[in-house]
């Protein structure tokens, strides 16, 4: 076999493109791993290459912070975030088949996020008729004798607000992050979805944002604690484990210190800054990789070139 010699060095050479080529199919074999475990599909969410530009469009910080990766820490945080309310909690708990299908609500969640920011109107509107049509039977008691109502206009708020502040934190601390005034787009983009729901208040600020969940009275209850173990160890392949528990001590170490203390999951301050976040931040560059850019922004790029 001989080879070319440049400064030192022996290249051979690659007439058929093997290097390349292996390079590239184990980097879609990646990237199909990664969507396949949010959200369920090897090529991710679906939506239209033809018709409208959706609620949002190309220039919405919503369709730049929901493209990004930091999404799936910011997804794990608001799970955990959410079981601190005990009647969200309830309805889960008494609604929710996730001990058998751990992964359902994450892909269901992922299809609603992409439908309503990255869809026709059409299939934002289907979304929301979609969540509407599952609230109507999410209602009980909670555990403290209280009525709850998966349609209850706070209840709504809250489950929003927790979302929402979760993706813009973990788009802050591990994506490119944004401005102020970009941050406050970002809630008032969000706001439109939760009017849509029915959910009231409506925070359009990252200051009301703030202000509506310091309004919650938040607190574990037994349901919240077995949410906790069972999001903090899943079922899942052996191989998967590592990069899991770092997702899921940096979604911990992104919750506010109360809810980290009330939930007793406390990542110590400083190994959060000296290796949760160093380390996130080497293997969310990695996926980014690996994973390209979102099937489901392509399509809906095509569809606003399509129209315009």
């Amino acid at each position: 076999m001989s080879g070319s010699r440049h400064d030192g060095c022996v290249s051979f050479p690659d007439p058929l493109g093997l290097v390349g080529t292996a390079s590239d199919l184990a980097r879609a074999g990646v990237a199909r791993a990664v969507r396949l475990r949010v959200t369920g599909r090897r090529g991710g969410p679906q939506v239209t290459i033809d018709g409208d530009p959706g609620w949002f469009g190309p220039d919405s910080v919503s369709w730049r912070v929901h493209a990004d990766l930091a999404t799936v820490v910011g997804g794990l945080r608001a799970l955990l975030y959410q079981t601190l309310h005990p009647l969200a909690m309830a309805g889960v708990a008494q609604h929710s088949d996730y001990r058998h299908d751990p992964w359902g609500r994450l892909h269901r969640t992922a299809d609603y996020v992409a439908a309503t920011t990255y869809g026709t109107c059409g299939e934002a509107e289907r979304a929301v008729a979609r969540v509407r049509g599952v609230h109507q039977h999410v209602n009980g008691i909670a555990s403290d004798g209280r009525p709850y109502s998966a349609n209850d206009p706070e209840l709504l708020t809250f489950v929003h607000a927790t979302e929402v502040d979760s993706f813009l934190v973990a788009y802050q601390r591990y994506a490119a992050g944004l401005s102020p005034e970009d941050a406050d787009r970002y809630v008032a983009e969000m706001g439109f979805v939760a009017r849509q729901l029915d959910a009231d208040p409506v925070p359009t600020t990252v200051a009301e944002l703030r202000e509506v969940l310091a309004g919650y009275e938040l607190r574990s209850t037994p349901e919240a604690r077995d949410a906790l173990r069972f999001l903090m160890l899943p079922p899942m392949p052996l191989s998967v484990r590592p990069t899991y528990a770092l997702i899921a001590a940096a979604a911990v170490e992104l919750l506010p210190l109360s809810a980290q203390l009330e939930l007793r999951a406390v990542v110590p301050p400083p190994w959060g800054p000296l290796a949760v976040r160093p380390a996130l931040r080497v293997l969310l560059g990695t996926l980014r990789w690996a994973v390209g850019e979102s099937p489901t922004l392509a399509a809906a790029r095509t569809r606003v070139l399509r129209a315009t």
